[in-house]
């Protein structure tokens, strides 16, 4: 018989769980979500577009949350994530939109007097992802290319 030292089995045991678990839960919750500026200004573009993009990344590694795939557009932006259980769809929107805002408004201050001090209109699309994963992966794919050639020709 060998013995097994208690540092190689909490190796083991940190290599056998993945992200998507908690204490005593494996679970997949996948979330396709859409929303937009106030008024759909369509407003999201250059430098903005980018610190949208970037503020969003870092507000969901904040909370955990994994992008399974994203698009900022013009005047919208889809997001596929994993949401962990918990954490409410309802909750992590409040604090995506609300924490951006504020973000965005530090960048970009020239923003902060258009509607009325709110930069994303109030509510949001949400949708489960099950069997049509690939599908809307795609879609926001897509969209991205679409709107990469909609930027090329309004510049």
């Amino acid at each position: 018989m060998t013995k097994v030292s208690q540092a190689s089995v909490g190796q083991r045991r940190t290599s056998i769980v993945d992200k998507s678990s908690l204490s005593h839960t494996k679970w997949n919750c996948m979330y396709h979500i859409v929303f937009i500026p106030k008024y759909r200004r369509r407003t999201m573009y250059g430098k903005l577009r980018n610190d949208v993009r970037e503020i969003i990344k870092k507000l969901c590694e904040y909370k955990g949350i994994e992008i399974v795939e994203g698009s900022v557009s013009i005047d919208h932006v889809h997001l596929c994530v994993k949401i962990p259980p918990k954490l409410s769809v309802s909750t992590f929107m409040g604090y995506l939109k609300g924490k951006s805002a504020l973000m965005i408004f530090d960048r970009h201050p020239e923003y902060k007097n258009k509607g009325n001090r709110h930069f994303w209109a109030r509510g949001y699309y949400v949708d489960t992802v099950g069997r049509n994963e690939k599908v809307i992966k795609n879609y926001i794919k897509n969209q991205t290319e679409a709107d990469m050639i909609e930027d090329k020709i309004n510049n």
